[in-house]
């Protein structure tokens, strides 16, 4: 059992720690973007991987986790600054189409980190005795997965990803619901592995089928 134990915890730890550097490095590639010095990237960054997870510990009254154990800020800020030198030295990344490979990377960026944070955002308020509550645990695991983004957004000026790209809210809304099932019938490790690889799933399939709504020109 002890054994298990250690796996799941190395498991769960290998998990954070990718949607870590994911959610990053989507944070810093905005903020490069919008051209932003080494200290902007990081600050992005920083806020796109811990922000949602604040939030969710400030709803659960204690003490943010970002803060408790900073590995998870300097894991952020050494991703993104790896992020900053890589454009830097290869500025012509920028060139031809940059465009299409920033959104290409952005879409995988922001689906990894957002299967990993949806899932573990649900894990808290279980632990904390909310198995029931299915709005409260939906409600976390969302704001989890999008906080961290929709701040990098706003501190950057741009039109939050949440509203204009690929049901991004919606399968993290999505995500929560099946971890909150599958924790209840099936454990702890299927439910965090199952409910972030359904929202890997949904932003994959609705990128490929572009599920956006079309945009309404001005008929003027």
């Amino acid at each position: 059992m002890r054994e298990s134990m250690d796996i799941h915890s190395l498991i769960f730890l290998f998990m954070e720690i990718a949607g870590t550097i994911a959610f990053a490095a989507s944070g810093a590639m905005v903020a490069i973007h919008r051209h932003m010095d080494l200290f902007g990237v990081c600050v992005l960054g920083v806020i796109t991987a811990v922000g949602g997870g604040m939030t969710r510990d400030v709803v659960l009254c204690r003490v943010p986790a970002a803060l408790r154990d900073p590995v998870y800020v300097i894991v952020a800020a050494a991703a993104s600054t790896a992020v900053f030198c890589i454009f830097y030295f290869r500025q012509e990344l920028f060139k031809g189409k940059a465009g299409e490979w920033y959104e290409r990377i952005m879409l995988i960026m922001d689906s990894i980190g957002l299967g990993i944070f949806t899932a573990f955002g649900v894990k808290p308020g279980i632990e904390a005795g909310y198995l029931d509550n299915t709005f409260l645990l939906a409600f976390l695991g969302t704001v989890t997965g999008v906080g961290g983004g929709l701040l990098r957004d706003m501190m950057a000026e741009v039109p939050p990803y949440i509203f204009v790209r690929h049901v991004y809210a919606c399968a993290s809304i999505v995500g929560a619901v099946v971890c909150i099932y599958v924790y209840r019938f099936f454990g702890e490790l299927p439910a965090m592995l199952i409910s972030a690889a359904v929202v890997m799933l949904i932003r994959y399939l609705a990128a490929h089928y572009r599920w956006n709504l079309p945009r309404i020109e001005n008929a003027e």
